[in-house]
């Protein structure tokens, strides 16, 4: 076994676990090592110029990239940041994934691959322009060294270094080598907002041309020589073991090459293309172990988290005053006390691209090919999977089908390198089936969420009680992160950070965990997205329950939370929240703060007497404190909208026998284009901070739509998706 610097195990812990962090001085031998470590042949040829920079003779600039892009604009976002403080020309701006096994042989000079969380840019930020600024220093240098003049008197611009006081110019390729042997600065000066030329600029997008010619690579595109392809079967039911299946039988269908065991919980064909395998898998007996999870379906789920609303026992998330007190007072007092109970299902990731990747284990080297939103945690999988330390393991990074969370998982990585030991130096390429992806996830958890509170007369709320019950992510990903029952996740957009309205004296917002056997994870947005629908929509019914305005409403309970509020006015002002609306039509709103930005929205929606719903306009306001790119954040807005009204109308999970029922778009169903509203945006930095943009807005899509709803038709949805609800006029 290779020499590790890290054991493997502990690697992926770490890597799974949380975020890594990285301050901008990086230790020199690291530098060095990083410097001297050749990879992708985009950067052939040019000088490194710290770690994020190569500048090429022809004036090209690398930038390199360590995080994931999989639609959302991290890529070029990544790419601006360094090609301010660079002072770049953009037309010639470039950029290459960093190798996960490089950063790591490096000391991990690169830092943090995770990609998830919206960390992309806002927790890269500070250490990307650093390294843009750090490389422009080290040109002007060179300049000024060739010119025998004072670095002071130089400037860069548009890649080229000026002397104005004799007219003098270069361009970066003709510094660059000289460059490239200054050493690395690493107290450097970062431009002020107002002196931006690229940052908060609607540049092109790096990606686009190649998505539209169609010579963008993604991991389920790749082709080697000699590659087989395999298709796999995991447990219909959670937790059960693989007992036998016919090899034999399989064996004699065209092009299968071999039938192998995965682990004791999966079986996969091997072939000469892919449908031969999925075909003659589908038609070997496989025999799996009897389990107590057969018996679960989603009535006795359901069941269960009913049962933890009203248990005694719960983890406390938030608690200001004493509202158990305040809610007991009013009671006894015979004042009214207003309930309510939602709930949320299940969710698939349901990416386009299914789960796949493409792994060769040769002369003790394991290779993979995959789209991943993690490389930290694949380098780290392939490893343990093949039995070999880190400095044994090449990972190739492609463009995302869509991640959404779901492929900051590695299952599928653990498994193609599992097949590829068992055929030593041929590269196998396992795609999971559409349905084998759909029934083999890591779902959004199942909640439900009671809600009681007390108005205080004065157009507030005197005392408020959200009680969680359902599943969390970290007792199932990071058990070690669970302190005394508290998974900190579950309380997104509820927590003493999130939260924003503070002007109630007396809060608790309590969660009590009741886990199931389905596996679950990091779905976009994660816990915001029904968090947002359980405390919007109540303080909605609140509003209504004390006769006021839903504006006026939030006013008073935003008014220690500006930023809040700011926001909601910025969506109401823009929707034209207190004009009329055209006939039939009707108005909801709601706000948010997570993955460090404000965002709010305004939904305008009909109801018909028969019950169809059409959104006819959605106003989103988000202020993420600066914008990279305003064209990258319009369609991220958009993006989360058609993401989180699938969610809203039709989408979810069931379970029956201890499986998930849905297999694939026919029953799990997402917004078609016809679903889909106008989408208006509001930009609203108010600057000091780096939000993200990737999944803020989808807490406020449900909400929104929910609560004009009520004002459309009377009726509270309080279990999504609506797909389920009658909305017929009464």
């Amino acid at each position: 076994m290779g020499h590790m610097s890290m054991e493997r195990r502990g690697f992926l812990a770490t890597a799974v676990g949380g975020a890594f962090a990285l301050a901008w001085s990086v230790p020199q031998d690291a530098m060095a090592q990083a410097l001297n470590l050749p990879f992708s042949p985009a950067a052939n040829g040019g000088q490194p110029l710290g770690v994020w920079v190569v500048i090429k003779p022809d004036d090209t600039v690398v930038v390199r990239i360590a995080r994931s892009e999989m639609g959302q604009g991290t890529l070029t976002g990544l790419a601006q940041l360094v090609a301010e403080e660079l002072e770049a020309d953009w037309s010639k701006v470039t950029t290459e994934y960093v190798p996960p096994e490089v950063n790591q042989a490096s000391k991990r000079a690169w830092g943090d691959m995770s990609t998830g969380g919206s960390r992309g840019i806002r927790t890269s930020v500070d250490y990307v322009r650093q390294g843009g600024a750090a490389a422009r220093t080290m040109l002007v240098q060179a300049a000024a060294q060739r010119w025998n003049v004072d670095a002071g008197t130089c400037k860069a611009r548009e890649g080229v270094v000026r002397h104005e006081a004799s007219g003098r110019s270069l361009r970066y390729g003709e510094l660059s080598a000289a460059a490239a042997q200054m050493p690395v600065p690493q107290n450097v000066v970062l431009k002020q907002p107002a002196e931006w030329t690229i940052i908060g600029k609607p540049l092109p997008r790096l990606d686009t041309v190649e998505k539209t010619n169609g010579t963008a690579q993604f991991a389920i595109d790749v082709k080697l020589p000699g590659m087989l392809s395999a298709s796999i079967a995991q447990s219909p039911v959670f937790g059960a073991k693989l007992v036998s299946f016919d090899a034999a039988s399989a064996m004699k269908k065209p092009g299968v090459k071999h039938v192998l065991a995965v682990g004791d919980g999966a079986v996969a064909v091997v072939a000469d293309m892919w449908w031969q395998a999925k075909s003659a898998l589908e038609a070997m007996p496989i025999v799996w172990s009897e389990s107590e999870n057969a018996a679960v379906d989603s009535a006795a789920i359901a069941t269960r988290l009913a049962e933890g609303l009203k248990a005694d026992q719960a983890a406390v998330g938030l608690k200001s005053g004493d509202a158990k007190a305040a809610l007991a007072s009013q009671q006894s007092a015979g004042k009214p006390v207003i309930e309510a109970t939602y709930g949320t299902p299940f969710l698939n990731h349901a990416t386009l691209e299914p789960m796949n990747c493409t792994a060769m284990v040769k002369d003790g080297i394991v290779e993979v090919w995959v789209g991943t939103q993690n490389g930290d945690a694949t380098l780290a999988a392939a490893a343990e999977a093949g039995g070999v330390g880190l400095d044994k393991v090449k990972v190739h990074k492609y463009l995302l089908g869509g991640g959404f969370g779901r492929r900051g998982q590695q299952d599928y990585v653990r498994q193609a390198v599992t097949l590829a030991k068992q055929v030593p130096g041929q590269p196998v390429k396992l795609v999971w089936s559409r349905e084998e992806d759909m029934q083999h996830g890591y779902y959004r958890p199942i909640t439900q969420c009671r809600m009681q509170a007390v108005l205080d007369g004065k157009g507030g709320v005197e005392a408020l009680h959200l009680r969680l019950s359902g599943q969390s992510i970290l007792s199932y990903l990071a058990p070690d992160r669970i302190k005394d029952g508290l998974d900190p996740v579950q309380f997104q957009g509820l927590n003493a950070e999130e939260f924003g309205y503070t002007a109630i004296p007396h809060v608790l917002v309590d969660h009590a965990m009741r886990n199931t056997h389905v596996p679950v994870g990091f779905w976009r947005g994660v816990n915001h997205n029904q968090n947002a629908v359980y405390l919007e929509c109540f303080i909605d019914e609140l509003a209504h329950a004390a006769g006021q305005d839903p504006l006026a409403f939030r006013r008073t309970l935003l008014a220690k939370s500006p930023k809040n509020l700011a926001v909601l006015e910025a969506a109401c002002a823009k929707a034209g929240w207190g004009t009329p609306t055209a006939p039939g039509v009707f108005r909801g709103m709601c706000q948010n703060y997570g993955f460090g930005s404000y965002t709010a929205a305004v939904a305008e929606v009909s109801v018909s007497k028969k019950g169809e719903l059409t959104i006819h306009r959605i106003v989103a306001a988000t202020d993420p404190g600066y914008v990279v790119n305003p064209d990258q954040v319009v369609a991220q807005v958009e993006g989360s909208f058609a993401y989180g009204l699938s969610a809203l109308l039709y989408s979810e999970n069931t379970v029956d026998k201890g499986r998930v029922v849905e297999g694939n778009f026919d029953t799990y169903e997402v917004a078609r284009m016809a679903d889909m509203p106008k989408v208006e945006t509001v930009l609203a930095p108010s600057g000091g901070f780096w939000g993200g943009v990737g999944e803020p807005t989808i807490a406020v899509a449900a909400p929104a739509v929910l609560n004009a709803i009520f004002a459309a038709t009377g009726k509270r949805v309080r279990q999504l998706p609506l797909k389920n609800v009658d909305l017929s006029h009464a």
